[in-house]
């Protein structure tokens, strides 16, 4: 089909619930790819941080269509080989030692509030409120819903999901006003994705965990877009020493393959009990064998220290655009390859500007210019980035 008929043809079918721009992606190849007209794109969000090994990567590739030929999906009232391989590097990349596999991130930050839920409400009947942050970015499902802090997805809903407090992001006297006996778990992203790239600072983190302590509440780390070696580390909370109770991953730790979950330490292990918590898919052979080969790669081809080297190297490079156009760039924040320009005014322009010429960023709160690429994009590929981005800047 040609351009114009495939998005007829989605428009026709799909639920209108994506703001889509007017390109059509036919395949790609490391952090390149390829509309159906031939068109190049250096890919800087990477599916929104998934696509951590870039495009065909022949690793990923080749397991996933190994374990096609053996089983692609089996009940998890039975063991396959691939999970308990792909659990194993799981835990040691998470620092955890128990780990729940789901489908996408909400239903991972919904195992995790189910668990401290669970966990709260064995100690007293009124323990179950959860607090988490204003302008985060939980997940769609109605308890997720609840603890995302943006009015706007919550309109229309009627009544969201009772026990959910939101506080200022960074704020800890707003925290220590509502902390109490009754919360079982204070959930937080260690950077804030969805609501700008704010990076909060090790001492904020440091105080959440004490107040956590303080009140036996769980604290649940939403590493959804942090985690898999996206900031330099391994997970994000590992730059502040400040270990959750519960990580959540998603995104990345597929390279591109549905899979998500929960990870815990071995003293929460048995909160849930056998019927307690479940899915069909999770933890699913193919999805096993595409995290295996993700972590095993990123491990192989030392792509966490890469990406600390790298983040430094393109924070520099967009800090010198904030000084080229003090007028426009308000502030460059972020760690490693998560990392945010926030624009004086409303980015999309900048974004559409620079899928014209060839690079697909995106724009997230507004005016914060998000970018994701690939973990194995190259100095090369960053420079073009910036170029765009100056290109963009200049045109505003």
């Amino acid at each position: 089909m040609n351009k114009q008929t495939v998005i007829a043809e989605t428009e026709k079918y799909y639920l209108p619930v994506f703001g889509r721009y007017q390109m059509v992606m036919d395949h790609g190849q490391g952090c390149r790819v390829w509309d159906n007209e031939g068109k190049e794109y250096i890919d800087a969000f990477a599916g929104i941080a998934v696509n951590s090994l870039g495009y065909n990567h022949p690793v990923l590739v080749k397991a996933i269509a190994d374990q096609a030929t053996k089983v692609m999906h089996c009940s998890n009232l039975y063991y396959t080989e691939i999970q308990a391989k792909a659990l194993r590097l799981v835990a040691e990349a998470t620092g955890m030692d128990r780990i729940f596999f789901a489908n996408c991130g909400a239903e991972g930050n919904e195992g995790a509030m189910k668990l401290a839920r669970k966990y709260g409400v064995a100690k007293s009947p009124t323990k179950y409120k959860i607090i988490s942050a204003d302008e985060s970015f939980h997940g769609r499902t109605f308890d997720t819903l609840a603890a995302t802090g943006h009015d706007y997805y919550h309109v229309g809903y009627g009544p969201l999901s009772p026990g959910h407090v939101l506080v200022p992001y960074a704020d800890i006297k707003a925290l220590e006003a509502v902390m109490d006996e009754d919360v079982c778990a204070v959930l937080l992203e260690p950077i804030q994705g969805e609501g700008g790239v704010h990076v909060p600072s090790d001492e904020y983190l440091q105080q959440v965990r004490a107040l956590c302590d303080k009140y036996d509440a769980l604290l649940i780390f939403d590493e959804v877009q942090t985690g898999v070696a996206r900031t330099g580390k391994w997970f994000g909370y590992m730059h502040s020493g400040v270990k959750p109770d519960v990580l959540t991953f998603a995104k990345g730790i597929g390279g591109g393959f549905p899979v998500a979950g929960f990870a815990v330490p071995e003293r929460l292990a048995h909160v849930f009990k056998p019927g307690d918590h479940g899915g069909t898919f999770g933890g699913n052979p193919l999805a096993c064998a595409a995290v295996y080969a993700t972590l095993a790669t990123i491990k192989s081809e030392g792509l966490v220290e890469k990406v600390a080297q790298k983040g430094e190297y393109f924070i520099g490079e967009l800090k010198k655009l904030q000084a080229k156009y003090p007028d426009k760039v308000k502030e460059v924040r972020g760690r490693g390859l998560i990392l945010g320009m926030e624009l004086t005014k409303e980015g999309r322009p900048v974004v559409e500007h620079c899928l014209a010429n060839g690079v697909i960023i995106n724009c997230t709160a507004g005016s914060v210019i998000r970018i994701v690429p690939p973990l194995i994009i190259s100095k090369e590929e960053i420079d073009l980035v910036v170029a765009a981005l100056d290109k963009a800047l200049a045109a505003m």
